[in-house]
């Protein structure tokens, strides 16, 4: 076996662990079987997960056999967060949800072979219990005291309150432990420094339960340079799915990694050696303006998550929108990738092309007023399509004369080099 403890502890993946000595040792004697697990309360993971599910690739890659459990029993209820109680999904939703995450996850691992991975989801187990084994076979082995020592809850308790729903959930994660490492030996959890309270609580009852010794490792959570969530935008949560976060966002998302945490993300998320990743984080100090880092970061990710094709063409879009090499060069852009990338800029929605482009200039704040727009276009710095507008009372039909418009609706506003735009006219009928 690979010593991917030390690659893990490389990349900075590992928050805590259990026995240090214990677990390196369990991971270089041999395969072992380990879990990570998603509870579906929403319609897609977020970058944030990634971590989680690059960890358990870079452990298959090893050698040892993950098991993904999607938790279809603890999405309905909920971890509780520290804030407020979660809003409860009805189970219909939860069960699409389910299947939409594993069809995310499971491109990432192999399926196949002795470490072939294997999808699991607690409700298959939970679902037929009772009320009372639940109590018996599993509360029973609980401490109240303990539980209302974990952080999450104490807070709960200091601020609103919490439900008794929220307040048994790590009964139902760890009872999860417990039965997968009943029905496929796993000896391993992993999960967010945030789970750590829950993963060794799964511990401690396969402990107290079957009498064996198991393992957990929790991976850190990512911060920005300013210690604000990473994974947020402006905009949200920055999704892996593509009808909720363009892979044209989702590249920009890396693209703008802070030049101080690009080294970091690199290691955490990348597949690139070190010899590789240590270089880039050397470009990153010494020559920041050339963002080398932030594009092999960003282009990687997104192959990852999106695949090779659309990397491309997202980055084709933005050297197209941003390059302006001409008109020819956007047209060549495929219409949903330059849909994403115009849902990053502001937009004007004109009604039909006889709206003057000055009017468009100021609409979307790349002038202060139409008179100003006026002056950007004498003056030659105004672009429609990466094609300069030359008369001050141009409209938007004069403007896309000889550069038509994208796909039979959208044009590019630009002002000056990097100042950018959209126009999009309604769908056709």
């Amino acid at each position: 076996m690979s010593d991917v403890w030390d690659e893990l502890q490389w990349r900075g993946l590992v928050a805590h662990s259990t026995d240090e000595a214990a677990l390196h040792h369990a991971l270089q004697a041999g395969p072992l079987t380990y879990y990570v697990g998603f509870d579906p309360t929403a319609a897609s993971l977020h970058v944030g997960h990634l971590v989680q599910v690059l960890t358990a690739k870079r452990l298959q890659q090893a050698g040892h056999k993950p098991l993904v459990l999607v938790g279809g029993a603890t999405g309905l209820v909920g971890d509780p967060r520290p804030s407020a109680e979660r809003s409860m999904n009805d189970p219909d939703t939860v069960a699409g949800w389910v299947g939409r995450i594993q069809a995310q996850i499971a491109p990432f691992l192999d399926f196949t072979g002795p470490a072939g991975a294997t999808m699991v989801n607690n409700l298959d187990w939970t679902g037929p219990m009772t009320a009372i084994e639940l109590l018996r076979d599993v509360g029973k082995h609980f401490s109240v005291n303990r539980m209302l020592d974990r952080e999450a809850v104490a807070k709960r308790l200091a601020s609103t309150g919490i439900s008794f729903t929220e307040f048994a959930y790590v009964l139902l994660q760890s009872n999860d432990y417990l039965q997968l490492h009943r029905r496929h030996g796993c000896s391993l959890q992993l999960g967010g420094s945030d789970q750590w309270g829950n993963i060794t609580a799964g511990c401690e009852l396969v402990r107290r339960v079957d009498g064996a010794t198991v393992h957990a490792l929790a991976t850190p959570l990512l911060t920005k340079a300013d210690g604000t969530k990473f994974g947020k935008t402006e905009a949200g949560a920055v999704w892996l799915d593509p009808d909720l976060t363009s892979p044209y966002a989702f590249y920009q998302f890396w693209l703008n990694a802070e030049d101080s945490q690009v080294e970091g993300y690199l290691k955490a998320f990348s597949f690139r050696s070190r010899e590789e990743i240590t270089e880039l984080g050397r470009q990153a100090r010494e020559a920041p303006k050339a963002r080398a880092a932030q594009r092999a970061l960003a282009h990687e990710v997104t192959a990852l998550v999106h695949g090779d094709q659309a990397a491309e063409a997202v980055e084709q879009a933005s050297a197209a929108l941003f390059g302006g090499s001409g008109h020819a060069d956007l047209a060549g852009i495929d219409e949903r990738t330059l849909a994403g990338a115009l849902e990053e800029l502001p937009t004007a929605t004109p009604e039909s092309l006889d709206v003057p482009v000055a009017q468009l200039l100021a609409e979307t704040g790349l002038a202060p007023s139409r008179s100003a727009a006026r002056r950007t276009i004498a003056e030659g710095g105004a672009y429609v399509n990466n094609t300069k507008v030359v008369d001050t009372d141009a409209t938007l039909a004069d403007a896309t004369a000889g550069a038509p418009l994208l796909h039979g609706r959208y044009a590019v506003l630009r002002r000056g080099r990097k100042s950018l735009a959209a126009v999009a006219l309604p769908l056709q009928q």
